[in-house]
């Protein structure tokens, strides 16, 4: 009855219902301690971690410098002496030299000069992803390299011999023979990281081994123009010269990248360095350690991007997707049914949202999959079947070949900008136009016109308009007159230069 009437007085008198008065002050004090350690730890976050010493010190033994060793003929080389206190391959060693090499009035010194051969070493970063001895590193580091020696935080030195590489993500597999199992991390999901996520990159900037430096993911699928799977991630992370080829981890320990390159003036950080994403690395490297060679999908096909301009010219409510440019009449894209003017939106299921995208996509599928390939064709959708081939670095370069059209004047095509005639065999001579390159050629092209900005040039061959094959320069200008009835403010032209080189171009209708 006690307990029973302190409740009812509490629940009248107290703004807490049933707890006694007496309590009321301690529950205040731990719900307003509660909310200050929410704060405190909402505040923490935002700063950042609180350390990375734990795992910086659990990482730094799988990470290993990498030093490599070319023998180059030397025409006119002075043998460098060697400097005390400067690991082998420092940059700093040009710096020093030039002090070095001048006398006490500061003059330059005249020493006779060797010709001789010399070593040029180099320095860079690695990391051991099996104990019994498998290390990753850039293929760029080990270029071209005599010698490479893999340098672990221990001061153990193991020669290294390279069992893969591949230049176009460069990434090579080395591999040492270790006396005792090696520290070794793995790779972690680099798809779900996200712009302002923290990550560590451990390496070996300037010679300066297990250099830890921290930073947030910049961005995403950035293309910097290296290759043609670019979909580097950017970081703010400190990357410098000599931490090619080494791990840029996340916070839990896992790689989610290998650090590859710098945007720099001076040659230092500025808080731009890019990583090869994990997702795109992991399937090459288990490529290159079975095979010694990557194994990639092939299409057949030569692709340019979809601009405002092609889109508007083909009725696309936006631009998207990879065009086709040119189909080599002995891939799988041709076998398929693929046709130069088609948009590919989707392939194999996944969507294609630019033209960068899609070579990584046909690159990762397996070798003699039939896939479904989406593509825009004249305005309607279609899907294909294609089976996909094997990526030949040797493949023959694909050349339009179509009905010779009838010979005529030169004449201009009010609204292009263009004075097109028929090819004869003189513009041939002239403008050395291969005799499979089908169409008519450009005379003369106007200076302000949209055909001159966007690169059209006397000698060039116009092979089809609005997606229609064109024989005569009439051809031209009907489809140009019927581009304008369905009220397009832009003429989709193929174009191809004497070589056989096909790009299609938006070309816009002046009225």
């Amino acid at each position: 009855m006690r307990i029973a009437a302190l409740r009812f007085s509490a629940a009248r008198s107290g703004v807490f219902g049933p707890i006694p008065r007496l309590l009321e002050g301690v529950f205040l004090a731990a719900v307003i301690s509660m909310f200050a350690v929410f704060a405190q730890v909402a505040e923490v976050r935002a700063a950042g971690p609180d350390s990375v010493a734990d795992l910086a010190e659990r990482l730094q033994d799988a990470v290993v410098n990498i030093s490599t060793a070319q023998n180059v003929k030397s025409v006119k080389n002075q043998s460098r002496r060697s400097l005390p206190g400067l690991p082998p391959g420092s940059p700093f060693e040009d710096f020093f030299e030039k002090f070095l090499d001048r006398d006490q009035q500061g003059n330059k010194k005249r020493t006779p000069r060797r010709r001789a051969p010399r070593k040029v070493r180099s320095l860079g970063s690695g990391f051991v992803v099996d104990a019994s001895g498998i290390i990753i590193t850039n293929n760029h580091v080990i270029a071209d390299a005599d010698e490479i020696t893999a340098n672990f935080n221990d001061g153990t030195k193991l020669k290294a011999v390279v069992i893969g590489r591949d230049p176009k993500v460069d990434v090579a597999v080395l591999q040492v023979k270790p006396t005792k199992p090696l520290t070794a991390v793995s790779f972690g999901n680099s798809k779900k990281l996200r712009v302002g996520d923290w990550v560590m990159a451990i390496g070996n900037p300037f010679g300066l081994g297990g250099t830890v430096t921290l930073g947030i993911v910049s961005a995403r699928n950035r293309d910097i123009n290296s290759g043609p799977y670019d979909n580097f991630i950017q970081t703010d992370a400190s990357i410098n010269r000599g931490n090619s080829g080494g791990p840029l981890f996340n916070m839990k320990g896992q790689v989610i990248g290998i650090n590859t390159a710098i945007i720099s003036p001076s040659g230092g950080s500025i808080g731009i360095g890019f990583a090869v994403p994990a997702s795109t690395a992991a399937p090459v490297i288990s490529q290159l350690r079975e095979f010694g060679e990557t194994r990639r999908g092939w299409l057949g096909v030569r692709i340019q991007s979809v601009t405002d301009e092609i889109a508007e010219s083909l009725g696309m409510d936006k631009k998207q997707g990879a065009l086709i440019a040119d189909v080599n009449p002995d891939g799988p894209a041709f076998t398929g049914g693929l046709k130069a003017g088609d948009i590919i939106t989707k392939f194999n299921g996944v969507p294609v949202p630019q033209m960068r995208d899609l070579p990584r996509i046909v690159a990762d599928t397996p070798i003699g999959e039939e896939v479904d390939v989406l593509i825009l064709r004249k305005g309607s959708e279609k899907t294909l079947k294609i089976k996909i081939g094997r990526l030949d670095e040797k493949i023959k370069k694909a050349s339009l070949s179509k009905e010779e059209p009838d010979t005529a004047s030169p004449k201009r095509v009010e609204g292009l900008g263009l004075s097109l005639s028929g090819l004869t065999d003189e513009l041939r001579k002239q403008h050395k136009i291969n005799k499979k390159v089908a169409g008519v050629a450009v005379v003369e092209v106007d200076p302000g016109s949209t055909a001159a900005e966007k690169g059209i040039k006397v000698g060039d061959v116009i092979a089809e308009v609005g997606q229609e094959v064109i024989k005569t320069v009439d051809d031209v200008e009907a489809r140009v007159k019927a581009l304008r009835k369905l009220g397009r403010k832009s003429a989709l032209l193929l174009v191809v230069n004497g070589k056989g080189d096909l790009r299609f171009v938006a070309v816009k209708i002046v009225k």
